[in-house]
């Protein structure tokens, strides 16, 4: 995927300047992926420090489910900086930064939004390791949720509903209009189904839609009776 100029562009304006350059490895209102090997051939070639934060990724995408930075084949050489959350795989609360020690020490001393936080109690310390072993070993789970993705766009395809392109569990469904979207959310939370709508400002407007998001413990029938709900209520409010 081409980088756009802009990127480039404001890395180039201060070219004395320390430059950081930040994006998701997982679009969260999209699912899509960043182009993270040519991001850091681009933070490389000027000079910037990467920070992917992976907080959809990670769990999900990549061996042992190490997130969208190890499942393009990058590594801390590339991506010096990673950033996560323990509120969605991992199943816990708060988040974290990994890198360099000397640059980690310095955000210690300095980030003000750091400082002066409460640390995290030693049982949620316990539950992460926990946590983060059972992720590593939970290839099935990974391979279940692929299975049910496919199996979604699949009939989602079949049934003409207007998905964007995604691969990973979050699944955008194009609606248009703000007041469809709600619409349809409602009458979809009327058959059991918990499917928000994602509304300016969250996206451009005219460009609302329903954020499916996919888990290793739906079943097929679940993804099947979704798939039909989508249909009536798409068809019952159309454009």
């Amino acid at each position: 995927m081409p980088i756009r100029r802009m990127p480039r562009r404001l890395l180039r304006a201060h070219p004395k300047r320390g430059a950081l350059l930040l994006t998701d490895g997982v679009f969260s209102m999209d699912g899509d992926l960043a182009p993270l090997p040519a991001l850091a051939a681009l933070a490389r070639a000027e000079g910037a420090l990467l920070l992917v934060d992976d907080a959809h990724g990670l769990g999900v995408l990549g061996p042992e489910g190490r997130g969208s930075v190890a499942a393009h084949g990058l590594g801390p050489a590339e991506v010096p900086l990673l950033m996560g959350g323990f509120g969605k795989a991992f199943g816990a609360a708060g988040a974290f930064l990994a890198g360099p020690a000397a640059l980690l020490g310095g955000l210690v001393e300095e980030a003000r939004g750091l400082v002066y936080s409460t640390a995290p109690p030693p049982a949620l310390a316990a539950a992460l390791r926990v946590a983060l072993g059972r992720l590593r070993a939970a290839e099935e789970r990974r391979e279940r949720l692929r299975a049910l993705v496919t199996r979604f766009r699949a009939g989602a395809a079949a049934l003409g509903l207007p998905l964007l392109p995604s691969t990973t569990p979050i699944q955008p469904l194009a609606v248009g209009e703000e007041g469809r979207a709600l619409r349809i959310a409602e009458a979809l939370a009327e058959r059991g189904f918990l499917v928000p709508a994602i509304r300016p400002p969250t996206v451009p407007p005219g460009t609302a839609r329903l954020r499916i998001s996919l888990s290793a413990l739906h079943r097929e029938a679940e993804i099947d009776a979704l798939l039909e709900a989508l249909a009536a209520a798409l068809a019952a409010d159309p454009a």
